[in-house]
């Protein structure tokens, strides 16, 4: 009897640890980054730069160090220990269309290195996370519904492992525990949103419509639900949608952000979601803020260090 008691609870104690290793990344709980981007008033207007913000005060970001090369339209994702920013474009290069999966330290700030490649090169995908791989689905030239993973054990390059249920890019990524999902995009403007499992390879199915139809939008992630930031649709949107990881269903409308903006990246903390630069008619360098545990609107909390738009945006 004793024995098996203590099985039971010694289950119990790793069932809740699988639990909290499954969603290390999403939320974090020390810093949100953001990564590459474009800036017309900047010179190359295509950045390498990493910049950093902190989760538990309202505040600036700072430079942190670089990736290894300018371009905007880029995907994040985030591992327990590192950022990495994957595909891109410069159109000031040739190829202006890349497949490079960069990868950057959390415990220390510091540049990028190539670590891998994408199945092929592409922009405008979105990015997710499970404790294990990132994740980069959607994007241009196509546009192209592949689903891509690689490791974050190993430095290693991307696998094709499955296939959103609509070709599209500018779509926003969100993740859960158990699964990542990809919401908006164009073309057509779409309002889909879609899922697929981090358990096994396999496509996506679609599982619910965001509030609006949109393009050039964001995603940040709770343990509880996806949200949906900003995007282009008629005109500059600043809508939040909130849709939920526990059942399939639509999003709804839960909150505004400061002004209406596109092209923005998304972080999560475990309180707060959080929209950062983007484009409002200029490039913006505005980190907002708004909350996971009641539904209400964003707050301005902190400035980028370089105003862009199309970046790609991590946390820890």
């Amino acid at each position: 009897m004793f024995p098996g008691v203590f099985n039971m609870a010694l289950g119990v104690v790793r069932a809740a640890a699988a639990v909290v290793a499954a969603v290390s990344n999403f939320p974090g709980t020390v810093s949100g980054y953001t990564s590459g981007g474009f800036s017309p008033a900047q010179s190359p207007t295509r950045l390498n730069t990493i910049d950093k913000f902190p989760f538990a005060s309202d505040a600036n970001a700072t430079d942190v160090g670089d990736l290894t090369g300018g371009k905007s339209h880029v995907s994040g994702q985030s591992s327990d220990a590192s950022g990495y920013t994957s595909g891109g474009t410069n159109p000031t290069q040739s190829p202006n269309t890349f497949n490079v999966i960069d990868k950057f330290p959390f415990a220390a700030d510091g540049n990028a290195t190539d670590v891998g490649d994408l199945t092929v090169a592409r922009f405008g995908s979105a990015g997710q996370s499970s404790t294990d791989n990132g994740y980069s689905s959607g994007g241009t030239p196509g546009p192209t519904n592949v689903i891509d993973k690689f490791p974050f054990a190993s430095d290693a390059n991307a696998t094709d492992v499955g296939d959103l249920t609509v070709a599209r890019q500018l779509l926003a990524g969100q993740s859960s525990s158990a699964s990542g999902y990809s919401s908006g995009g164009t073309p057509p403007v779409t309002n889909v949103i879609d899922k697929f499992p981090f358990s096994s390879d396999g496509n996506a199915t679609d599982v619910g419509d965001l509030n609006v139809a949109r393009w050039n939008t964001t995603g940040q992630s709770s343990q509880e639900s996806g949200y949906t930031s900003g995007g282009a649709g008629a005109g500059y949107l600043n809508v939040i949608d909130k849709f939920p990881f526990a059942s399939d269903g639509n999003a709804t409308d839960v909150g505004d952000l400061t002004v209406g903006r596109s092209a923005s990246a998304g972080q999560s903390s475990d309180a707060s979601g959080y929209t950062s630069g983007g484009d409002d008619g200029a490039s913006s360098n505005v980190i907002d803020k708004f909350p996971f545990a009641s539904d209400g609107n964003a707050t301005d909390v902190g400035d980028l260090i370089v105003a862009r738009s199309l970046l790609a945006g991590q946390q820890v």
